[in-house]
């Protein structure tokens, strides 16, 4: 077999007990002499024979002529010159005149034979000369009838040999696809049959597994003087692949199983092709023997891969809400585990083909393949040596993962020699890329892998110093994920805008709640809340189109999903987070719609429930307060109160709690009932006797139904029961007076009047942030006796119409009914506050927000009272947008003050 393997032929396997190489082997002793007259002739010769004509020239012949009234029967081993049969061996065709098979004359002068083109390439030495009849002692009858498909195969072999594979892909096509190449001859038949060149590349792909098993088994030192033949196998399994690739084109448009097993063939043979290349590489480094691993021994090394794995699991977040119909990694895994993992998914072909144990027979350890049955590849991290790593990595698993492989053997040298001194380790990582073509972007990607796995301080510094290298559309979405359980959301949040990954393009459910953590950790609520409203916009175009998604089918991996699902995940990780981080007092301003809104009043409702004491509930109180639906808001205060005092009846607290449970209920119960006392009168007593009922959003595992439309004529928008009027010349703070929800009052100036006006349902945050064309009033400004409204708009305050105005005088006289605690200040103006983010709403809210508008917060938590300058107690307006107007008695004018009055921050 060394003799074969020299000549960079492979022989058919032998059938004798040692192994070793057959009898009939077609290899040469010796390299062939390509600078002699008769190699260069017998190539030439195989290069311009017409392919049809292979079959006749590989067919074993017998001489026809006749002695003594019976055949020679000789092998015949030259053709005829003057119509090209074999038909005469070179004694006979002396003494005949005519061919025994056309019956065309013999020229009795001159050349008259010329020798076939398989015994020519025996005779420069480019076929053994064991594969001669003319030296086989004994014929075995048996052998002889696959005599003509073995002489077949050693032309195909000299010409893979010797780079005319192209010769074997034109037969294909020429001859075994053309349905005009038949013959009656059955064993010519038989070759211009394509399932011969299958058999030849089935043949020729064993036996070069067999060579390879060899020289892989061998030790390190050996393997490296065998080092030279591997780049010729290489070359062997790269033809054969061709061969494969043209017989496969035949099949194309079909699913015929012969497709399916030229695959599979095709399948098998990429790997063991990639694995050698990797091997070769291995070899011509000794497998890194003489440089010096980070670890002392495996033990030490798997030990330090168990504290990474329990760091992972302990930073972890918590997964999708309801993920259960979707596949994830678990979690809290680890980069590798991920990418091992993905392998896996390749392993279907190969139980299909039922050959895995051929490919494991290259594996030098046969206990590391049935290891890796029981544990996964992923149980197997990490590796043993770097030769193990190389039959796991490339012998299993589908070839198109190759890249992946690549990346993972380089995580494993990142792995196994980081922390080292550059200079003994650098050059060999360099030349890896170098040897497969892999680009920088590629090393420090695998790089960044390793070292976010790493739960090392320095090893998280020098990840963030690389992201911004290698940050692109194509970066791998955990990387953000990893991040942010590090505890570096900003460098997350850089990585998804490098990535470019802002909401507009479509993905799966699982990057899109990593997005909106992301933003919510750093601060930025308006923005999550966006990003979630652009994906949830996203997904309902593509689902509302119907059929399939196309290419975006394998970017939305929630395909399954309805679109509303979507919003509910997304919003309710907005919530959780936000009530996490104590953000739910900015996130009840945040413009949400109908189809959001059900899922914020869940949320809030549901922490509610599961801890009374907390503030939630009573932030979805002023939720609804803000936007004016102050039914809404009554109910929900009912539901707060029983469960709290559901909550105080079953559990034992201390009096701290109970005194913090019982303030925010009063406080609570207090702005609902002075609510409540702007509605309409019908409408009062209507929700008092408990007639007027609203279906709310129903919470926990309950189905969620979408929102009744307000009671109030103009819902979500401010109510001008909210505008006390302070009389002029009453001295005493306290004393205000309300005016009824639907009119106010004021006094009759010649024609002047206000106008009513409507307006759609939409909340009071929207209608700021989306309409900037209407002017609002000036924060202080004088109204003469002659002025006229008829012209002036704005979105905060309805006009009325002059035949419900009530005089000046009758104005103290109003009924008290007020809410306590408004008091007015003239020229008197608060800041709003400025605690948000630059980039969100905020900003631009505070810009585009008429001063007319104030937000009214108050600490309700810890139950005092806060006070006015004066001392005065009043109730405290809770996140609360209204309108405050100091009127003074005037027979020529008056003047309208807004102020921004703005308490504590609420319900903190």
């Amino acid at each position: 077999m060394e003799a074969n393997h020299m000549n960079g032929r492979v022989s058919p396997p032998s059938s004798s007990a040692d192994g070793g190489t057959t009898a009939g082997s077609c290899s040469s002793l010796l390299q062939p002499n390509y600078s002699s007259r008769a190699v260069q002739e017998a190539l030439e010769h195989l290069a311009s024979v017409d392919l049809i004509e292979l079959c006749s020239e590989a067919k074993v012949e017998r001489c026809r002529a006749t002695r003594d009234l019976r055949s020679c029967g000789r092998y015949v081993h030259y053709a005829l010159n003057t119509c090209g049969h074999a038909s005469l061996c070179s004694e006979c065709s002396q003494r005949s005149d005519i061919c025994p098979i056309c019956r065309i004359p013999i020229p009795k002068n001159g050349n008259k034979l010329r020798l076939r083109l398989y015994y020519e390439c025996i005779e420069a030495g480019l076929i053994s000369k064991r594969c001669d009849e003319r030296f086989q002692e004994k014929e075995d009858w048996e052998n002889q009838l696959n005599a003509d498909v073995e002489r077949l195969y050693s032309l195909f072999d000299v010409a893979m040999e010797n780079n005319l594979v192209s010769l074997i892909c034109h037969y294909v096509t020429d001859v075994c696809m053309d349905e005009t190449a038949v013959s009656s001859d059955p064993v010519i038949a038989f070759l211009l049959d394509e399932v011969v060149v299958k058999d030849w590349c089935k043949r020729t792909f064993r036996n070069i597994m067999l060579e390879l098993q060899r020289i892989y088994n061998l030790e390190v030192k050996e393997m490296k003087n065998r080092w030279r033949f591997l780049p010729k196998l290489s070359r062997h399994l790269t033809a054969v692949l061709n061969v494969l690739e043209v017989l496969a084109s035949s099949f194309r448009d079909s699913l015929s199983a012969k497709l399916h097993d030229l695959q599979l063939l095709e399948e098998h043979i990429l790997k063991t092709k990639q694995h050698l290349d990797i091997m070769a590489w291995c070899i011509r480094h000794e497998f890194l023997e003489d440089v010096t691993a980070r670890y002392p021994d495996f033990l030490s090394w798997n030990s330090v891969l168990r504290e990474r794995k329990s760091a992972a699991i302990r930073r972890s977040w918590p997964g999708v809400v309801n993920q259960s119909s979707e596949p994830s990694m678990e979690a809290g895994s680890l980069f590798i585990e991920d990418a091992l993992a993905n392998l896996e998914g390749g392993h279907e072909d190969l139980r299909e083909m039922g050959d895995e144990t051929e490919l494991a027979s290259l594996m030098k350890d046969e206990t590391l393949h049935f290891r890796s049955k029981i544990e996964g590849i992923a149980g197997c991290y990490p590796f043993k040596s770097l030769q193990a790593a190389v039959d796991l990595l490339f012998l299993r698993g589908s070839s198109d993962l190759v890249v992946a492989k690549q990346a993972i053997f380089l995580y494993y040298l990142f792995d196994r020699h980081w922390k080292m001194r550059d200079e003994t380790w650098r050059h060999i990582v360099d030349d890896f890329a170098a040897s497969f073509g892999l680009t920088r972007h590629s090393l420090l990607e695998s790089l960044v892998f390793y070292l976010l796995d790493d739960h090392t301080d320095e090893a998280l510094q020098e990840a963030c110093d690389l992201l911004p290298e290698i940050s692109g559309p194509s970066t791998h979405p955990k990387i953000t994920q990893v991040l942010l359980e590090r505890g570096v959301p900003e460098t997350a949040l850089m990585v998804l805008r490098w990535c470019g990954r802002d909401g507009s393009q479509l993905v799966s459910l699982n990057e899109a709640v990593t997005a909106v953590r992301v933003r919510v950790e750093c601060g930025l609520l308006t923005e999550a809340f966006m990003h979630q409203r652009m994906v949830c916009t996203k997904v309902k175009e593509k689902k509302s189109k119907g059929g399939p998604l196309g290419d975006a089918s394998d970017i939305l991996k929630g395909e399954c999903r309805t679109w509303e699902e979507w919003v509910e995940i997304l919003v309710t990780e907005i919530c959780c987070l936000c009530i996490k981080s104590t953000l739910a007092d900015r996130m009840i301003d945040l413009p949400w719609n109908l189809d959001e809104e059900k899922f914020v009043h869940k949320c809030l409702l549901d922490y509610a429930t599961h801890d009374p004491s907390a503030s939630t509930g009573s932030l979805l109180v002023v939720y609804y307060l803000q936007r004016y639906r102050y039914a809404e808001a009554y109910h929900v205060d009912i539901t707060l109160q029983s469960l709290e005092q559901n909550f105080i009846a079953a559990n034992s607290i201390s009096e701290e709690v109970l005194s913090k449970i019982r303030s925010a209920s009063h406080w609570r119960g207090r702005l609902v009932s002075q609510s409540i006392e702007l509605l309409p009168k019908d409408q009062q007593r209507e929700l008092q006797a408990g007639k007027l009922s609203l279906q709310l959003y129903k919470t926990s595992n309950e189905e969620v139904e979408k929102p009744v439309t307000s009671v109030l004529p103009g819902a979500q928008e401010p109510m001008l029961g909210n505008i006390v009027v302070l009389p002029s010349g009453d001295t005493n703070a306290n004393q205000m007076t309300p005016f009824k929800a639907s009119v106010l009052q004021t006094p009759k100036f010649g024609e002047s009047h206000f106008a009513h006006k409507t307006y759609s349902s939409q909340s009071v945050l929207q209608e700021r942030l989306f309409t900037n064309a209407e002017v609002g009033l000036n924060p202080q400004m004088k109204i003469s006796r002659n002025a006229r409204f008829d012209s002036i708009s704005t979105p905060q305050i309805h006009r009325i119409n002059s035949t419900n105005a009530m005089p000046s005088k009758d104005v103290g006289r109003t009924s008290s009914n007020i809410l306590p605690g408004v008091l007015l200040h003239p020229n008197q103006f608060y800041p709003i506050s400025t605690d948000m983010e630059e980039n969100g709403f905020t900003r631009q809210y505070q810009s585009n927000t008429p001063t007319h508008y104030h937000k009214v917060t108050t600490n309700v938590i810890d139950g005092s009272k806060p006070s006015f300058p004066n001392g005065s107690a009043h109730v405290p307006r809770s996140n609360m947008w209204i309108k405050r107007v100091h009127s003074r008695t005037d027979d020529r004018s008056f003047n309208v003050n807004f102020g921004d009055d703005m308490m504590g921050s609420a319900w903190r």
